[in-house]
């Protein structure tokens, strides 16, 4: 627990930049002098401290390993596909528990959700705690902050709710070592969450107020509180919520050509949406939160999104592909470079296939023909690609040149690891240019954190859970129409098609495992049936849940537990949860941290305590 505990103005200033708030306030300036006292004076020096949160949310989606990756093996739409080595979560029945490696890029990085989670809370809690120990312009500017922290705060535990179930609520600042926290229910830390996020609904200024692109705007806030409505079983107002965003005069899904590529014909709007340098333009309506992250911005690694390195199969591996012939035919370097003609590598980008899509992701669900997401042009299947070994030309083989194949003419498999380096994947969502390295790994670019695509999918879902299927389609059906597929029928609307057009329009955005979690809750709070025919409860929910089914039934690698290398590939229903990291609750010792079930250390559990509104922050009780 010491990474929640031992507050450090130290660790806290190295990653506080400048006072200043304007276009290029991300940008650091380093500080000659800090004192929070000399700091926190006015919004300025506040919106500074909240850059740490910034950053921390930032580092979610950039550089190597990033944890984005774990939440989307714990899901349908990927698993881990690095088969070189010992360690990669692969066989998660037997690899997650309490004690193993959870914060390894090597490994997966659950960990650092709850190391750097709390870390997002400290910061954002010394906000909230010194909010009136500085002057303000007005009321409304004094809100804004306070909004902007209590974001943070609630979009953080949001995240912890649904990652590992209860946890420490931890409210206040902390100014010196504490060891006596206590677990607290789910449901009363997403009342707190709701109750702040309201606040902030109320007093954050929209991105057209401030003028500002990449800090936190009134749609993340409502992004955030219309999915903690739909985690507390209150759909009128996730409904409500999510209207406040589609319906504020400013927002509108992208249908027109925009952006850097709009006048080439061989493009279309959903390649634009994704283009790096279209994300943040004032002309893209449909962007809630986007991180910045740009070449000559705040170089350091994890600046980088890494992109293509983690998502693109590894299909320039040394004899991981041959011709029909049994020749090598693929090299990963580009054009000139060991005399490569057809340079493949800086189109793709070198992939590792770390973050390996499932046949459910890059097949299964793309059943129209239409569909932009799925396009010539803007997919990618293995077949698409060449033969581009400079040895083939000189051998003369005649396949070089010619589109890759999986077979020979006898049936056998030229592909050496069809787990790592043949699948397909969405090119236009996953190509950042990457122009300073010779080998891409995708290069510096924005990201969507917050899109208002998805809310349009929220409110579907809000739609769905109150049984009005009628509004659920006609929420979903804007998503698909702007891709260029037909309308769903509202009589065919069911959990099962809204998770799909979440998977084909939110892949690398929505964190998966999470939103899973969150609706196996839902189906075993109201005990409402699933497309599957069953119904759950939450008196045996570890044992017995919605995310295991979906995981199973979607996920060939999990149901039918493929071998790699070193591992068979499994999940059991526990892992709708993850382990609480043992070194937090050893650490704890004046207090109580529970373990899930399903994990050592789970005969330990207490009852949880609850958080119960009042003054200020309210208070944390036992129950």
């Amino acid at each position: 627990m010491r990474n929640i505990t031992k507050y450090s103005f130290l660790t806290f200033a190295i990653l506080l930049l400048s006072m200043g708030c304007k276009k290029e306030f991300l940008e650091p300036k380093p500080l000659s002098f800090f004192a929070p006292e000399n700091a926190f004076i006015d919004a300025a020096g506040f919106d500074a401290a909240l850059v740490a949160c910034l950053r921390n949310i930032r580092h979610e989606f950039y550089g190597d390993g990033n944890p984005m990756i774990t939440e989307n093996l714990f899901s349908e739409v990927a698993v881990e596909g690095t088969t070189d080595k010992t360690g990669p979560a692969m066989d998660l029945r037997a690899q997650i528990l309490p004690d193993a490696n959870l914060n390894s890029t090597n490994t997966n990085r659950i960990g650092w959700y709850w190391d750097e989670g709390y870390r997002r809370i400290r910061y954002a809690s010394v906000v909230i705690s010194r909010i009136d120990n500085a002057e303000y312009a007005s009321e409304e500017e004094r809100n804004h902050v306070l909004g902007k922290a209590y974001f943070h705060r609630a979009r953080t535990y949001y995240r912890l709710a649904h990652q590992f179930g209860d946890v420490p609520l931890v409210l206040g600042e902390t100014t010196a070592p504490r060891l006596d926290f206590y677990t607290v229910t789910r449901e009363s830390i997403l009342r707190k969450c709701k109750k702040d996020l309201e606040f902030a609904a109320m007093w954050v200024k929209a991105e057209w107020e401030t003028n500002v692109i990449g800090d936190v705007t009134k749609s993340a806030v409502n992004q955030v509180l219309t999915k903690v409505n739909l985690a507390l079983l209150e759909f009128d107002d996730a409904i409500a919520s999510a209207n406040a965003i589609i319906n504020d005069g400013h927002h509108a899904l992208m249908t027109e050509r925009f952006g850097v590529d709009k006048d080439d014909p061989a493009k279309n709007v959903v390649w634009d949406l994704h283009q790096a340098p279209n994300k943040a333009l004032a002309e893209n309506t449909e962007r809630l939160y986007v991180m910045v992250a740009r070449e000559g911005f705040e170089e350091d690694g994890n600046s980088r999104t890494s992109i293509m390195r983690q998502t693109v199969p590894f299909w320039g591996g040394t004899g991981k592909i041959k011709t029909p012939n049994g020749n090598a035919g693929m090299r990963d370097v580009p054009l000139g470079n060991s005399g490569v003609e057809i340079d493949l590598v800086t189109k793709y980008g070198r992939g590792i296939g770390r973050c390996r899509q499932t046949p459910y992701h890059h097949t299964d669900i793309w059943t129209d023909p239409n569909d932009l997401r799925h396009a010539e042009g803007n997919w990618v299947d293995m077949e698409d690609l060449v033969y581009n070994h400079p040895s083939l030309k000189d051998a003369g083989d005649p396949y070089y040149g010619q589109n890759l194949q999986l077979y020979d003419a006898n049936g056998g498999i030229l592909c050496t690891d069809t787990i790592r380096s043949w699948y397909g994947w969405p090119y236009y969502k996953l190509y950042v240019a990457d122009p300073t390295d010779l080998t891409p790994d995708g290069g510096r670019g924005d990201w969507y954190l917050y899109r208002l695509a998805e809310t349009y999918l929220l409110r579907a879902e809000a739609y769905f859970w109150k049984g009005d299927l009628v509004n659920a389609a006609a929420s979903l059906n804007p998503v698909r129409t702007r891709a260029g597929a037909a309308e769903i029928p509202a009589g065919e609307i069911n959990m099962d098609v809204i998770l799909n057009e979440r998977a084909r329009e939110l892949f690398y955005e929505e964190p998966r495992k999470t939103e899973l979690t969150r609706i196996a809750f839902i189906f075993a709070e109201t005990g409402t049936p699933a497309y599957n025919g069953k119904s759950y409860s939450m008196a045996n929910f570890s044992e017995d849940n919605f995310w295991y089914d979906r995981v199973v039934e979607k996920n060939i690698f999990y149901r039918t537990n493929v071998r790699a290398p070193h591992y068979n590939y499994t999940v059991a229903p526990w892992l709708v949860l993850w382990p609480v990291p043992a070194n937090a609750i050893n650490a704890n010792v004046q207090g109580h941290i529970n373990q899930n079930k399903g994990y050592p250390g789970e005969e330990n559990r207490e009852e949880p305590w609850v958080w119960v509104d009042g003054e200020g922050d309210g208070e944390i009780v036992p129950r």
